[in-house]
């Protein structure tokens, strides 16, 4: 497994990094539907043993469980970069976005409890609004917590590349998590500034919520508490000729689909890690592989830019 530098931190990373929305299960809908801890916590340590390093999650993620989930498995492990985001208020009767001072600063402690770890390497603010993005104010906790030691790095997860840039002028933070696929490229915009800033990358949703794997059809069923049972039908029949598209790049068999998606995203220098939802030992062995099949060729490149031009 390849290791890259997370932006100017100086912090080390696997270039495929574990990402744990999954693993946090169904319980609370928004997530990728059943899972069995037991799986979960097989696929972590898989994944260790195939040289991740990066493992991101968020209190949110099933409401604290995929924390503790990692919690379990990594323990006090000085070889492995923890990542997970605050922002989202589930302790009340109802969950409501939350980020001010008083909450992250109380949010972080239950989370270092969950993942059992003293610092957490990189603290992440989780979909704020873009007004928040834009406010300095914003930053002045997670600075303060980076001066007191309990975190290593701070950051924000957004949307969209304009939240991002927003973010970057108004609080420059260390890394920015945001997608980045075969079928969603506008995170290329953000790419040229986060180089000359010095912030590191931190690509999510490379699979496209899972369509680029190749394994679903245009009449695909979602369980329960999986978000994409409520996407609209045409939305998934459009997600799923899209990915349909690429199948070229798995080259006879040199690569999956899957793994061709990662070597889209890695090649981009400007990423510093990119994290794929991991629920088993197989998607594990799948998706890290990544790192170690032969990149895209030049034809293949020009093909991919190709399609992704005649997309609407």
């Amino acid at each position: 497994m390849k290791q890259r530098l997370l932006g100017r931190t100086y912090i080390k990373v696997s270039e495929i990094g574990f990402g744990g929305w999954a693993i946090g299960g169904n319980a609370y809908g928004d997530s990728y539907g059943y899972t069995e801890d037991d799986a979960s916590l097989a696929a972590i340590q898989r994944a260790l043993a195939l040289g991740c390093t990066f493992f991101d999650t968020a209190d949110a993620y099933g409401y604290g469980h995929s924390e503790e989930l990692l919690g379990r498995a990594l323990r006090q492990r000085s070889d492995v970069v923890v990542a997970t985001k605050v922002g989202s208020n589930f302790y009340g009767e109802h969950p409501v976005d939350d980020f001010s001072g008083s909450y992250i600063r109380s949010a972080l402690e239950k989370s270092r409890q969950r993942l059992q770890r003293d610092v957490i390497d990189v603290y992440q603010l989780h979909n704020p609004p873009k007004d928040l993005l834009a406010d300095p104010r914003t930053y002045e906790i997670l600075q303060q917590l980076k001066a007191e030691g309990r975190i290593r790095a701070y950051g924000v997860s957004v949307f969209h590349y304009d939240e991002a840039l927003a973010a970057i002028e108004a609080g420059q933070p260390d890394v920015i998590q945001l997608p980045y696929n075969l079928l969603n490229t506008a995170a290329e915009e953000l790419f040229p500034v986060a180089q000359r800033e010095g912030v590191g990358i931190i690509a999510r949703e490379p699979l496209a919520s899972g369509f680029l794997s190749g394994k679903y059809s245009v009449d695909a069923k979602f369980g329960p508490g999986d978000f994409r049972a409520d996407l609209p039908r045409q939305y998934v029949q459009a997600m799923v000729s899209s990915a349909e598209a690429f199948r070229f790049l798995e080259a006879g068999g040199a690569r999956t689909l899957v793994q061709a998606a990662l070597r889209f995203v890695l090649e981009q220098e400007a990423v510093s890690t990119v994290i794929t939802g991991i629920k088993t030992v197989a998607q594990a062995e799948e998706d890290l592989g990544a790192s170690d099949v032969p990149p895209l060729t030049p034809e293949e490149r020009r093909r991919v830019r190709e399609l992704m031009g005649r997309r609407p």
